[in-house]
């Protein structure tokens, strides 16, 4: 075993007689109830549009129409195809007991409440050095850094985000829509692209990933692209003026809507996408929905389903962060197609959840050049040692468990965070020497973040830094947390905005960022 760093601070989708009872079980502990609510307990993950500024306050909520039987139902099977895949992998891993609970991250006066007490965060010091081998000898030049990265990786397909199956499916990409069009009143082009997943050996399944981007029309050689997580459905849009976020505007934010005040708003910030192409570089969004759906009944569909042929995964299988990162490399063999781009030139983003994708991603592409990672937390840029805000607990449970390998589940029971063999500040060294920017928003047990626990993300980001000094990259030189609103100097960087849950302070300090690698 590697020496620690002492930190303070093929089965069918089925139920089985064992899931059955164990089901009923859960049920009586109440613990089917509170995993499903793990995600929904926390504060709102689900991200504003990328790039885009939080409501200044949210307007009464659109009243929703009773549920259809037919809608009832299939929200049953939705809901029985998600238990039936959990409890399939508890018992491919052999685990009876249930799992433990996790944290409630809105109410302050539930038992099980987040811990934002810094005494408290570290009950698990010791971390594994990535800095040294397995057998206990010690990484002194960058070729023992290629040797020990293997190690690491190793660690982290088998129990934490999952292996890519050598027989996924291979991508063909096709021009859906090429227009030119004007955009933040920039002209530019627009390809609307599809790569369809060749599903000859299992037709059921269909997997269709949508690619948007923008290149300024002043462009005259290949530009850096910016590519996000997120995106419109584009083959299946909303109703017009339908929808939230994503979609239309909201209710009564048209001009002159009935009731609407003439009281002037503050102006918003510019968008990602609006600062990427003023910059003259091009802009994507990668639609991750139609990569694999951020859900575990969907897991025996989706490019992860497709490759199993509709089957349960076994417990070193890929999970939804790790397709999630190789569509974006899909992404990457598109853009080696298209000479207005410059492939070497490739960053990703991502918020929240997209964020905890954003960071996977870079560190297991090459091709990737940068990464903006915004607000990743627990499975992210966050310790899973560390107790505090999102726990590993809560990725176990029923509403985030898909976003990882099977074999993840043990840490939430029997095993224990401190028996991972692999932590972030290894994830984020496996970037290297690739620049990468961390960041977050206000923490502490009245901060409008403090889920994903920056503090964490700039320990973890310390803890990497000596991998980026081993190959000769600058690193920030201060071990104690800066705060808020300071940004690092280093290849590795780290910036703690004083806001909510969201990745708009951020953009215009990651762009300057990227600015000193993109030539």
């Amino acid at each position: 075993m590697p020496s620690k760093l002492n930190i303070p601070i093929k089965l069918k989708p089925t139920l089985t007689n064992n899931t059955m009872k164990r089901i009923i079980a859960f049920i009586c502990t109440g613990v089917i109830t509170a995993s499903s609510a793990f995600a929904q307990t926390a504060p709102p993950v689900t991200a504003p549009v990328i790039g885009t500024a939080p409501a200044a306050a949210a307007p009464a909520a659109r009243q929703r129409p009773p549920q259809t039987p037919e809608q009832l139902a299939a929200a049953k099977a939705s809901q029985d195809a998600m238990q039936a895949d959990y409890h399939n992998m508890l018992d491919q891993l052999h685990i009876t007991q249930p799992l433990r609970p996790g944290r409630n991250g809105n109410d302050k006066t539930a038992a099980n409440y987040a811990n934002y007490d810094e005494s408290k965060a570290n009950p698990y010091p010791n971390y594994p050095d990535p800095l040294t081998f397995k057998d206990g000898s010690k990484v002194k030049t960058p070729k023992d850094w290629e040797k020990r990265r293997k190690e690491i990786v190793e660690d982290f397909d088998r129990e934490v985000y999952g292996r890519v199956p050598k027989n996924v499916p291979k991508i063909t990409w096709k021009i859906h829509k090429d227009t030119d069009e004007v955009v933040n009143n920039i002209p530019v082009n627009v390809k609307q692209v599809v790569g369809h997943a060749d599903n000859s050996a299992y037709p059921a399944i269909n997997v269709d990933i949508q690619l948007t981007l923008m290149v300024p029309k002043s462009a005259n050689h290949p530009v850096p692209v910016i590519m996000v997580f997120g995106g419109q459905d584009f083959l299946n849009p909303p109703p017009p003026g339908g929808g939230f976020g994503f979609g239309g505007p909201r209710p009564g934010a048209a001009a002159g809507a009935a009731g609407a005040t003439a009281t002037p708003r503050p102006t918003p910030p510019k968008s990602a996408q609006q600062q990427i192409l003023e910059k003259g570089w091009a802009y994507a969004a990668l639609n991750t929905g139609t990569i694999q759906a951020d859900n575990g009944q969907g897991l025996t569909k989706g490019i992860i389903g497709l490759t199993n042929k509709g089957q349960f995964r076994k417990p070193d299988d890929w999970g939804v962060l790790r397709a999630w990162a190789w569509g974006a490399d899909r992404a990457i063999d598109y853009f080696e197609t298209n000479k207005a781009v410059n492939v070497k030139e490739v960053a990703i983003e991502g918020h929240s959840r997209w964020g905890k994708g954003a960071l996977v991603a870079l560190a297991y592409n090459p091709r990737m050049a940068t990464a903006y990672v915004s607000s990743s937390g627990e499975a992210g840029a966050k310790p899973s040692r560390r107790v505090t805000g999102e726990e590993v607990e809560n990725i176990t449970g029923t509403g985030e468990y898909h976003w990882m390998a099977g074999n993840f589940l043990k840490y939430g029971g029997p095993l224990t965070p401190g028996d991972l063999p692999v932590d972030a500040h290894e994830l984020i060294a496996m970037c290297a020497p690739r620049p990468v920017f961390i960041s977050g928003g206000s923490s502490g047990i009245n901060g409008q973040d403090a889920w994903v626990d920056a503090p964490g993300m700039f320990m973890a980001s310390d803890m990497a830094n000596p991998v980026y000094a081993l190959l000769g990259k600058k690193t920030f030189q201060t071990h104690q947390y800066p705060g808020p609103e300071v940004l690092l100097d280093g290849d590795l960087t780290y910036r703690q905005h004083s806001g909510p849950h969201t990745d708009v302070p951020n953009w215009p300090f990651f762009l300057t960022f990227a600015d000193k690698y993109f030539k």
